[in-house]
């Protein structure tokens, strides 16, 4: 399950909320593609700049990491992948710090 789905944000391409709010850096972020199971940055969005929560996007890795933390599903694919999860250090490793490829 990617965060989209978990969520139910509407944030993928062709979502409820795509006009509102925009499509999600993590619906289309290739280079993250298979990362911790996830399509594209689906099971890597805490390591993502302008992903949702709370109904409001968010910014920068370092303003939104300690809630991030806390996210049932940021729980739940560390449980789910557990020896094999990809870390936040390794997720941004893989970015280099650029922004998602549109």
């Amino acid at each position: 399950m990617n965060c989209w789905e978990f969520n139910k944000c509407g944030r993928e391409p062709g979502g409820v909320e795509t006009a509102r709010l925009g499509i999600c850096p993590a619906a289309i972020e290739g280079r993250l593609d298979g990362v911790n199971r996830g399509r594209n940055g689906g099971r890597a969005c805490w390591a993502m700049t302008g992903t949702l929560c709370g109904d409001r996007v968010q910014g920068t890795f370092a303003n939104k990491m300690g809630d991030c933390q806390a996210c049932d599903f940021y729980v739940r694919v560390k449980g789910e992948e557990g020896e094999s999860f990809v870390g936040t250090k390794a997720i941004l490793q893989i970015l280099g710090g650029r922004a998602p490829r549109r």
